[in-house]
């Protein structure tokens, strides 16, 4: 079994798109949860990377449902110089913004993009949109108004850099599959950490923009269920989560940890702050879990 991090840990990792849900003000907590050793490091909802690029495992798949993510994932790996390239050409204006974003309404036009092309596009939506939210409609066209930021930092070049470098010299490998599909391989102790979207606390509360279809509590429940396939195979599981009676009643039979961490990025104002979540795992660590 190998230790958790082999790598020379490189201080530039870390995520470089705003993202939903996103875990840096929970990075405290779930640093001292990571178990001291593992095999393999499974992260099915990967996001912005957050965790990933903080922990700097030397082996890892990662994985998302959103195509456009990990396209962007695939091409800061294979194609960092054209992308930076490319980066370098975008506008800060409203007209363009616009012309940008409604590529994807012609879905023919819009597949005749490069990769390179599709992960400019997102980058730049992400960094100049309101609030730096992922949002499509039924359609799945990308539906977030212009921010309309003054001087927004479209790409980082030496972040990127490292990123690259890190995606390239450790063994990590990307996809874009369900949840379950993407933890098929995980073995007796590899450790896997589950980040979904989250159980809505009210009824006006859930996101579902980013995942078509939505996340509902079918999806939770498989989820659990999948836990419990991965906790019998013997690997270290943890998972994040809002704190509502459902998923806390769903996971009663593992370890639940509550925390407090802080939602910037929420189409509504009023919504944005300290909110109550929950870590729940499988294994013993040296933190004192109640609830």
């Amino acid at each position: 079994m190998t230790v958790k991090k082999l790598m020379t840990e490189n201080k530039l990792l870390g995520p470089f798109l705003k993202w939903a849900g996103g875990k840096r003000q929970l990075l405290p907590e779930i640093r001292r949860l990571i178990p001291l050793s593992y095999k393999t490091y499974f992260e099915p909802f990967v996001g912005a990377g957050a965790v990933l690029f903080d922990i700097q495992p030397d082996k890892a798949v990662i994985n998302d449902i959103n195509d456009e993510l990990i396209n962007v994932y695939k091409v800061v790996r294979d194609n960092l110089a054209e992308l930076i390239e490319d980066l370098s050409k975008h506008a800060n204006s409203k007209e363009y913004y616009y012309q940008i974003r409604d590529l994807d309404k012609k879905k023919e036009r819009f597949n005749n993009l490069s990769s390179v092309k599709k992960a400019s596009r997102i980058i730049y939506l992400n960094k100049t949109c309101y609030n730096g939210l992922f949002r499509v409609n039924s359609r799945g066209c990308f539906n977030v108004p212009f921010g309309n930021y003054k001087n927004p930092n479209l790409f980082n070049r030496m972040a990127l850099q490292a990123i690259s470098e890190y995606l390239n010299s450790a063994d990590i490998s990307i996809y874009n599959t369900d949840f379950e599909e993407a933890v098929e391989t995980a073995g007796r102790g590899d450790f896997v950490y589950f980040d979904p979207p989250y159980d809505p606390v009210s009824d006006t509360a859930s996101f579902t923009g980013y995942y078509l279809g939505g996340f509902d509590k079918n999806k939770q429940i498989r989820l659990k269920a999948t836990v419990d396939k991965l906790t019998q195979k013997g690997c270290k599981v943890l998972l994040s989560n809002s704190a509502t009676s459902f998923i806390k009643e769903l996971y009663a039979d593992y370890k639940i940890m509550p925390v407090v961490a802080k939602r910037p990025i929420n189409s509504a104002a009023a919504k944005r702050g300290s909110v109550e979540e929950v870590l729940v795992l499988n294994y013993d660590s040296n933190i004192r879990i109640s609830y």
